[in-house]
């Protein structure tokens, strides 16, 4: 199991990595979005949204690659995630193969991870202070 986690993580952070440097470089041609898909995509683009998604993107990647804060990566990707598979969920449903993957790969390693990260869904804790 700990060998699939491992592929897992590199792949996941392999393709946020490039797929994120590929929003700012352009070495990977894109299809056209569908016209609804693309009137939404131009608002992330001229909003500011976008660059800042594929900063995150780029980020995340290098922290699951390099292993170093995963399960800190898994939860800043997790909204990520979420807003891809809903556009390919409302807007194009015929290309959503890759979102969806990323979606099960995320999903797959926040299981893997749940032990560090059970603390964020304890219901009341007390905050660390610092005694005086």
């Amino acid at each position: 199991m700990r060998t699939a986690i491992t592929v897992v993580r590199y792949l996941l952070g392999a393709m946020l990595f490039v797929f994120g440097l590929n929003g700012f470089l352009g070495f990977i041609p894109q299809p056209p979005p569908p016209e609804a898909g693309g009137a939404f995509l131009g608002a992330l683009v001229g909003g500011g949204v976008m660059p800042l998604v594929k900063v995150f993107e780029v980020f995340i990647g290098a922290l699951l690659l390099l292993d170093r804060f995963v399960p800190l990566a898994l939860v800043m990707l997790v909204p990520i995630s979420v807003n891809v598979v809903l556009y390919h969920l409302m807007f194009d449903a015929a290309g959503g193969a890759p979102a969806y993957v990323l979606a099960a790969m995320n999903v797959f390693l926040l299981w893997a991870y749940r032990g560090q990260l059970m603390p964020l869904v304890t219901p009341r804790v007390e905050p660390l202070v610092p005694a005086v």
